[in-house]
Formats: structure tokens, sequence, C-alpha cells
């Protein structure tokens, strides 16, 4: 085995080992948005209101890059923990100069998100149970949170989506404002 082959292959037991350790630690794998959800999600965000977009479990970076790219006036953010796509999320980012663009290899829990006017995920219900927490205990601003697949358990969505997939996955809207 040569050099490269060698290099190749501890490249990509590293990759595998850092999706499986991510996927223990959050109890999900970093999945990507379809094509048809990121489009679906995108359009229900509402870009003209003064706050940043933060994206909670920013995976390979799916939305947060065209986001940055379309709207280089605003700020978006990404938080991501699985280390591989953190790292092609910030590759992406520094390729593309986007200079809108902040990720963070980090768990949402400890974000914070009052800075924030539109919030997307695509999270586990699990993280929708902790998500909702942190916005009844620490978020104090009207937001606007467009969730792929997963509702928040006890808020009803001011809209829901189905989109015109093999599972017909739903797109939740809740426009967030503390009672």
């Amino acid at each position: 085995m040569n050099f490269i082959d060698l290099t190749l292959l501890l490249s990509v037991i590293l990759a595998v080992f850092s999706i499986v350790w991510s996927t223990l630690k959050t109890g999900i794998s970093p999945m990507m948005s379809s094509s048809k959800a990121r489009d679906a999600m995108l359009d229900e965000l509402e870009l003209e209101k003064e706050g940043a977009v933060i994206d909670l479990g920013s995976g390979w970076g799916t939305l947060v890059i065209p986001l940055a790219k379309k709207y280089p006036n605003k700020q978006i953010v990404g938080y991501e923990l699985s280390w591989l796509p953190w790292l092609v999320s910030i590759i992406l980012k520094y390729s593309l100069r986007l200079d809108n663009l902040t990720i963070h290899r980090k768990d949402f829990r400890n974000a914070e998100l009052n800075t924030a006017s539109n919030i997307i995920c695509y999270l586990f219900p699990g993280a929708m149970i902790a998500l909702q927490e942190k916005l009844e205990k620490k978020v104090f601003n009207k937001v606007t949170i467009v969730s792929n697949t997963f509702a928040l358990p006890s808020y009803k969505p001011t809209k829901i989506t189905k989109l015109n997939d093999f599972y017909r996955s739903p797109i939740y809207v809740y426009h967030w404002s503390q009672k």
C-alpha cells in the first residue's frame, strides 16, 4: 500500500468514525434536507425582518450556504456538533468568501438565540423538546421558526406544508413570541 492509498484509507476511517461518534453523542446522524425541503423552508423565512437567520444543526451547509450566498447583507449563523459536516461547511464558507456566515461547532442548547429573526432546523423529536424548552426560558423576541419534518411538541404551528415527496414530509412554521 503506497502513501496515497494509506492516506485515503485513514481519511475514510476518520470520516466514518466522526459520523459514528457524533451520531452516538447526539442521537441522530447528520442528515441533509432534500432539495424540496430546503426550497420550502427557505420560502417560509421572513428575511425582511431585522436579525440573524440561525440554523440549528446546520450539518453539511445545505441551507446556510445558499442563504449566505443569496443574502450577503443578512447575518447567517449555523450550529453543528458533528465534526465532518462542520468542517465541510467551514471549507465552503471560506472557499466562497461568505463573510456574513458564522458556523459554530457547538450544541444549539448553548447558543444565544435572542439575535434571531428566523430559526431553521431539521432536528429529531428529543432535540425539538430541548428547543421548545430553550425558547420558553430564553427567547423573548419574536422569531419565525421553520422546521423540517419534526414539530415543537406543545405548540400549534402557524402553517404546515406537506411536500410532494415519497413521505409527504411536513414543513412546520411557527411565529414565536413569549406569551
